[in-house]
């Protein structure tokens, strides 16, 4: 695995999440926040914090921000802040910049302003909460574009204990199975002979409306 380096502007709730997320898969995280308190919890699973300004060219600077691979600007409580740390790290040349955005008009100018990926938590967690409510098999999904996701669904009792072949997703359900998740550990292109047992996760590829179908079945 190769090891980036991110560093993480803003050390909430959200940002913390994010920080810990990509600690713990190994890679180097600069935890960055205008308040010490968070500064020093954030020392815990972190490789750096330091307490700075976002907003001040000469802080950002000191840092080499420009050097990161990434940075995540997940400031939220202040539009003004995040806006001008955007402006600032574009400026500076950061290769990517993805940022936390309060509302679809917020969104608008950072995707001006140039940052490469925007996101939505509260309008994002409440789509997440939805579709979980109304598939009860699915338990995660990334959405790839408008049309198509990557979903990880409970196997349905209906399907236990038979194999690929007999089940033949692909043609009855238009959905592709990239990979077979079992007792924790990711089981890539599965065999079409390999037997799905009740407790099995299926990692499925294909349009919105094909997964919705195939997380509803029994």
């Amino acid at each position: 695995m190769d090891i980036k380096q991110y560093a993480v502007i803003g050390l909430g709730r959200f940002g913390t999440s994010i920080a810990r997320k990509l600690h713990d898969a190994g890679q180097e995280v600069l935890g960055i926040d205008v308040i010490e308190e968070r500064v020093e919890d954030a020392e815990l699973y972190v490789t750096h914090a330091v307490v700075a300004d976002s907003t001040e060219e000469k802080a950002l600077t000191s840092l080499e921000i420009g050097n990161f691979d990434c940075v995540i600007i997940a400031i939220g409580n202040d539009l003004q802040a995040n806006i001008l740390t955007a402006m600032l790290l574009k400026d500076l040349g950061v290769k990517k910049i993805i940022a936390k955005a309060l509302e679809k008009r917020h969104g608008e100018l950072l995707k001006k302003i140039g940052v490469d990926w925007i996101v939505y938590p509260e309008r994002d967690m409440g789509e997440r909460v939805g579709n979980q409510l109304l598939s009860p098999n699915l338990l995660n999904y990334i959405e790839l574009s408008k049309e198509y996701n990557i979903e990880e669904i409970m196997i349905p009792q209906s399907m236990a204990e038979k194999t690929f072949r007999e089940l033949d997703i692909r043609a009855e359900y238009n959905v592709n199975a990239i990979a077979l998740i079992r007792d924790g550990t990711i089981h890539i292109s599965p065999s079409a002979d390999e037997v799905i047992h009740q407790n099995d996760v299926l990692v499925l590829l294909g349009k919105t409306e094909d997964l919705a179908n195939f997380s509803k079945k029994e």
